[in-house]
């Protein structure tokens, strides 16, 4: 939100309440109180040429100083929106750079995966490989136990028959 201060009206020297008020467009008052020891009433003013200059002095110190206090809130103001400005483009641009560098960390990560699949299913592939190799035994061994264990069963009824024809 910027905020600034060129509408700012100064009183004029026409005005006759010893409180001079100006509402600004965000809700800030300026406010100019006459001496104390000034008449509060414009007509009384009149005839005394020492007391009018001595106010018109006063209300040139007091339209200065409305002024200058003005100049410094408006430039607090608009240092305070380059700040906001400057704040606004360093947190763009660490945005950038965070979504650089988690764009960057995430393609490692991906290409640290892949290394890692690659890896693994070469090993996986020897793996296999040896399985294979252990089944094929495995089946051959197999086939080597049907024969030997038809073997024995032939062997087994040969010596049946043989001792069967003894008496």
């Amino acid at each position: 939100m910027d905020f600034f201060f060129d509408d700012l009206a100064l009183p004029s020297s026409s005005q006759s309440t010893s409180d001079m008020q100006h509402e600004e467009p965000h809700g800030f008052t300026a406010e100019t109180h006459l001496s104390p020891d000034m008449p509060e009433d414009p007509k009384s003013w009149s005839g005394k040429s020492s007391l009018t200059s001595a106010t018109e002095g006063q209300e040139q110190h007091t339209s200065s100083s409305i002024a200058e206090i003005s100049r410094r809130v408006q430039e607090l103001v608009e240092k305070m929106n380059d700040s906001r400005t400057t704040n606004q483009q360093v947190l763009d641009s660490f945005q950038e750079k965070l979504v650089e560098k988690v764009t960057e960390t995430c393609q490692k990560m991906k290409e640290h995966m892949y290394t890692i699949y690659d890896e693994t299913s070469k090993e996986m592939e020897v793996m296999l490989q040896e399985l294979c190799e252990v089944l094929e035994s495995c089946t051959k061994l197999n086939s080597e136990l049907e024969e030997a264990s038809q073997a024995l069963e032939s062997l087994r009824g040969a010596l049946a028959i043989t001792q069967a024809s003894e008496p």
